[in-house]
């Protein structure tokens, strides 16, 4: 067992209580915060997680209970209060200005001046330059933060709570939007932070990793903390059980079917990056009625792309796509709707919800037209079916009324799956679709996968998970710079194969012999 004496106990929380209108997110909790580990913290979604780590970075006020930073009591009743206890925070859905640069966000209200009467961006260019080195990243301090992709955001938002010098750093889900590579990236400076003593609280849904990375693991669920201990002897089996009762969660097991015809194909399509090359280059595939091919590769690989590009996101792109024998013609997204394509983006909070909407109205938003009769919004009808979506994929709410920006993120993404859903479609492009979501969550929305599939639906979905796309595929395509460079069945697959094929420049085809 750990010696927990050397790792002191930097903040803690005494029967710590949360109460929202409707529920109770946070029961008599007791958590210890210790310096210079890693304290990892996991549940399902809705489980008090989020509520907890709000609570530390001041964001939220508990109803009930003590925070103590050190010896001392503490009323954290802002994120500015948490800053001045050394706490930062790195959210989730990621808290950044999409018009302003990657300098200005990393110093947004810690602006470094010339004698206290303008900003010297010089100098926030050249600290904003020697974080993204201690980051590995070469990311431009004047980039606008909305240019970037989501992960190289994320890699913004870590950056600028390691300007603040926090010594309590809580990372919610900071590998949900990273690569591989990114992803021992973080680890590394991870250990460096714990070396200068920072205590650090870490939240992920990937339960490998917070095996590696864990020095202390505390397990909530429905806002009560069902295990706390040192991460010594801990395995999967141990934290399933206690996030979700039993370990009977994991991915669905396939729903033998027959395919269709086919329904959707690509071809040549292209995408200029604006800097002379290719974001999606040459892609050309196809995919049958009930099928689920997976999209496999690292970020910049040109995945995300290519979806948004059949969606017809960017009018500028080449290429040639139908959907069940129709070709698409019209660039406009809405077209390609009524065509039968839908899409679940990658990031749900910019492009899949609209956060000051009800649940009810955010799920009807790409069908309002079905339920319509004479121009006029058939309400009841549209409740029923709101209700039908919500059972079906097993959302946790109390209301379709509250605002869908109440609902945890794993709830907010089967919002937006159930959103799409409701247009009917023929294909169905699902672009990370498990980011953010817990072990329960991710089983049900998989599920769900394999049902539609099996009733008929095309499904194409991206990850750069293997596990998953290997356990959900009955075909792999691996992208890489652009390029299809690798395409597999559920029997040739293997991790090194989806590997080494994404870490090529040309295509490796491996349909119908075994790779080794």
């Amino acid at each position: 067992m750990m010696q927990q004496d050397t790792h002191p106990v930097g903040l803690r929380i005494r029967g710590g209580t949360k109460v929202y209108p409707g529920t109770v997110a946070l029961k008599n909790a007791d958590f210890d915060l210790r310096m210079g580990a890693v304290n990892v913290l996991v549940g399902e979604n809705g489980a008090g997680k989020s509520t907890m780590m709000k609570v530390i970075a001041g964001v939220e006020q508990l109803t009930s209970g003590t925070i103590y930073v050190g010896d001392q009591e503490v009323h954290l009743a802002s994120t500015e209060d948490a800053a001045r206890h050394g706490i930062g925070i790195v959210f989730q859905e990621l808290n950044l200005f999409p018009n302003m640069t990657v300098a200005d966000n990393i110093f947004i209200n810690r602006e470094k001046t010339r004698y206290g009467v303008d900003i010297d961006r010089t100098a926030q260019r050249e600290a904003t330059r020697a974080l993204m080195r201690r980051l590995e990243h070469d990311i431009d301090p004047d980039a606008l933060v909305g240019d970037l992709k989501v992960g190289q955001q994320q890699i913004v938002e870590i950056a600028k709570s390691l300007a603040q010098d926090a010594r309590i750093l809580i990372l919610d889900e900071p590998t949900s939007a990273l690569s591989a590579a990114e992803v021992e990236i973080l680890f590394r400076v991870i250990e460096e932070l714990k070396r200068d003593g920072v205590g650090i609280v870490y939240i992920s849904h990937r339960l490998e990793e917070l095996i590696r990375v864990g020095d202390y693991i505390t397990v909530l669920r429905d806002g009560v903390i069902t295990g706390a201990r040192s991460m010594q002897g801990v395995d999967i089996p141990w934290i399933v059980l206690n996030m979700i009762g039993d370990a009977s969660k994991d991915f669905p097991k396939t729903i033998d079917h027959p395919f269709g015809p086919e329904v959707f194909r690509a071809e040549d399509v292209y995408l200029p990056n604006g800097s002379g090359g290719f974001s999606v280059n040459g892609v050309s595939l196809s995919l049958r009625a009930g099928e689920i091919l997976g999209i496999y590769g690292l970020m910049g690989a040109g995945r995300t792309e290519f979806v948004e590009t059949a969606m017809g996101r960017y009018p500028h792109a080449r290429g040639r796509f139908t959907v069940d024998g129709q070709e698409a013609t019209s660039p406009h997204v809405s077209d390609r709707i009524k065509m039968g394509l839908a899409i679940i983006p990658e990031d749900r909070k910019q492009d899949g919800l609209v956060q000051i909407l009800s649940i009810r109205e955010n799920m009807t938003l790409s069908s309002l037209g079905d339920l319509s009769t004479m121009g006029h919004l058939d309400l009841p009808r549209e409740r029923q079916t709101v209700g039908d979506y919500v059972k079906q994929l097993l959302i946790k709410i109390a209301s379709p009324e509250n605002p869908v920006s109440s609902l945890s993120g794993g709830n907010q993404q089967k919002v937006v799956i159930g959103k799409a859903l409701m247009t009917k479609p023929k294909v169905l492009l699902m672009d990370e679709p498990s980011r953010g979501i817990d072990i329960g969550a991710k089983a049900e929305v998989f599920r769900v996968m394999r049902q539609l599939a099996s009733e008929g639906l095309g499904i194409i979905f991206v990850t750069s998970d293997l596990e998953e796309v290997m356990g959900l595929s009955d075909r792999i395509i691996v992208m890489s710079n652009g390029r299809i460079t690798g395409e597999f069945t559920k029997e040739t697959a293997t991790e090194t194969a989806l590997i080494t094929a994404s870490a090529v420049g040309h295509a490796v085809t491996h349909q119908k012999e075994t790779v080794s």
